[in-house]
């Protein structure tokens, strides 16, 4: 049998554990001799095989964003972070699987998300059954995962990539002025600054101290992870970290992984662990292929389905249920998208929707809402909060890798709030803006003449910048979202508003920060705020529940030409996917085709356009990235 090399002592100073397989229904045992009521038949009985031994493979890796994501056979095209762990726990429950294999390879997770994952792992390994990873990519949070398992095994070729806490913002002030183009940003908070990145050339001394407060606290909790998982001193850690990148032999040298050596070589190893020669290797365990869906005579109803959507089964036994409502991606007003065209978006009519549809349910018990949010439209957070409030069940929030701003104004609603240590959260502020082009535009022979009628009809125009008069209107509609938001967060969290107001002017927590602050109830994952929710709905902890998920799947016609955020017209929609339709957008890319930094400015269009939209937005620093 294959062994991975350097592999001695791997399982060593794990839980001893008894791996066998049963025979269903006792085969081979004699019956007792009264319970026989006539001599056997001339006819000998073919022994029965023995059941084989199965090894779950899956694969982490894609984007696994939360939400609900497509029903029926897409589910695992393009599989949400709640498939690949329902997947898991079935691995966990599942008699046949003596063993998992676990690959990474290059998922794209958040913090938040990777602890639901280790979660789920740590239910596999608390059923008795050894977890081997396979860590094909080596980045931090990759690694988090990885190290949740019993093992971890790296191809000779790979690289670890331990290098601590990075954050970046892309900043374009200095383009936009050789354009011509002028981006006015109010903002009320000193640490707000979504929308620094069209008014400055750098961080603001603001800004930058709140950078400095969460990727320290997320630097240390790598450190902690790290040492925990690998049993090394926090110390040894840091010099490690400062090292940052290894090759698998020296990661093996460090105690950092376990092994150098390839994937079929983990799954002989796994194999040796359970004393099986010849196990039974599920590969993509429990995932839903293609080719087997659609062929046969079921294979055009299959079809329809997938076109059509499949709605999700209703919970057949008499378990009480809890309603889990995703809120992923920027809020916005009107209707939700989690598509091909437009990635996530959080509509208001969406997810109230779907709050209504629980709080109405007699037999759902509580709410946890899931979010997944850095924010947007400060009318539809309030929208939603409101519909949380009024909600008379029991309201959990369960923050992933981020819930800022809008995000965390929506959980103020909540009865209890659970965040991961990694979560980015808070930014209790409101910034708003818009571009004036009209200078930019004459350069290229454009030019607009108007008629107006009103001191400040023109202040939402991209003509021109503002007014003193048009200022101060629209200021005085950001303080009032801001007294709005203090008060909902003071009510909500049942803190006097002077302890709110030292907490927001934008500032951004960790997690664990927000939990010191009072922001948050309790660390943990999307379990643990269902077991909060049983707790306030009077469920038992060891009683049964069954899981709602909401707002329903969207069919792929749904995605493809249905209504989301932009309206139903399906040309307006593709042009909306491409950028044409914002004019800031098309105006810049078209100007500055060739320039360096194209590429990044085109990923940060969505945010970008929502802070110049001249309405108030609950938006946290643009894309924040955290390595």
């Amino acid at each position: 049998m294959a062994m991975i090399r350097n592999m001695g002592g791997v399982w060593a100073g794990g839980i001893a554990l008894v791996l066998g397989w049963g025979v269903a229904g006792g085969v081979g045992a004699e019956p007792p001799a009264a319970a026989v009521a006539e001599p056997p038949k001339a006819v000998d009985a073919a022994p029965k095989k023995k059941a084989v031994a199965t090894i779950a493979h899956v694969r982490v890796a894609g984007s696994l964003p939360d939400g609900v994501g497509q029903g029926g056979l897409l589910a695992d095209v393009a599989p949400h972070l709640h498939r690949l762990i329902e997947r898991l726990d079935k691995a966990a429950a599942d008699s046949r699987v003596k063993g998992v294999v676990i690959v990474v390879e290059s998922p794209d997770l958040g913090r938040g998300r990777a602890e639901e994952i280790r979660a789920a792992i740590g239910r596999i390994r608390k059923a008795g059954k050894p977890v081997a990873a396979c860590l094909v990519s080596g980045a931090p949070v990759h690694y988090a995962v990885a190290a949740a398992c019993d093992t971890i095994t790296m191809p000779p070729a790979a690289t670890l990539e331990l290098t601590g806490v990075r954050t970046e913002m892309m900043f374009f002030k200095s383009m936009l002025d050789r354009l011509g183009v002028a981006a006015e940003i109010l903002q009320v908070g000193e640490f707000k600054g979504a929308g620094e990145p069209l008014t400055r050339d750098s961080m603001s001394p603001a800004l930058r101290a709140q950078y400095e407060s969460f990727v320290g606290d997320l630097y240390e909790q790598l450190v902690e992870r790290v040492a925990a998982d690998r049993g090394l001193s926090e110390e040894r850690v840091r010099n490690l970290i400062d090292v940052g990148v290894f090759t698998p032999e020296a990661a093996r040298n460090e105690t950092l992984i376990d092994a150098v050596g390839y994937e079929d070589e983990v799954v002989a190893a796994v194999a040796d662990r359970i004393g099986e020669e010849s196990p039974k290797l599920a590969r993509d365990y429990a995932e839903r292929k293609f080719d087997q869906e659609l062929s046969g005579v079921g294979g055009l109803v299959t079809l329809m389905e997938l076109f059509s959507g499949r709605k999700q089964a209703a919970p057949l036994g008499k378990n009480r249920r809890i309603a889990v409502v995703h809120v992923t991606g920027e809020i916005r007003e009107g209707k939700g998208a989690d598509d091909l065209l437009m990635g996530g978006a959080a509509g208001s009519e969406t997810v109230m929707k779907a709050i209504r549809d629980a709080a109405k349910d007699d037999q759902v018990a509580a709410i946890v809402l899931r979010i997944d949010s850095p924010g947007g439209s400060a009318l539809a957070s309030d929208l939603i909060w409101r519909e949380a409030e009024r909600a008379k069940k029991p309201v959990v929030a369960s923050l992933s890798d981020i819930a800022a701003s809008g995000g965390y104004y929506i959980a103020a609603a909540a009865d209890r709030i659970v965040a991961a240590p990694g979560t980015l959260t808070g930014s209790i502020g409101v910034v708003g803006g818009k571009v004036a082009v009209g200078e930019a535009l004459g350069k290229v022979g454009v030019h607009t003449d108007v008629v107006s009628k009103g001191k400040n009809a023109g202040w939402l125009s991209m003509q021109e910048p503002f007014t003193a008069g048009e200022r101060e209107a629209f200021m005085a509609t950001m303080k009032e979202v801001y007294r709005l938001f203090t008060s909902k967060v003071a009510a909500g969290r049942k803190l006097d508003q002077a302890t709110v107001e030292k907490l927001a002017e934008g500032r951004v927590f960790t997690g664990r920060q927000a939990m010191a602050n009072g922001l948050v109830d309790r660390l943990g994952t999307l379990d643990d705020a269902i077991d909060e929710a049983k707790k306030l709905a009077g469920i038992d902890a060891d009683d049964a529940i069954d899981r709602v998920l909401l707002p329903e799947p969207r069919s792929l016609f749904d995605d493809l030409l249905g209504s989301t955020a932009t309206g139903g017209d399906p040309v307006a929609r593709m042009a909306s996917a491409l950028g044409s339709t914002t004019a800031i957008r098309g105006l810049l890319l078209a100007r500055i085709a060739g320039l360096p930094g194209l590429e990044s400015l085109a990923a940060e269009a969505d945010a970008l356009t929502l802070v110049l939209s001249g309405r108030p937005q609950l938006l946290m620093p643009v894309r924040i990235r955290v390595r």
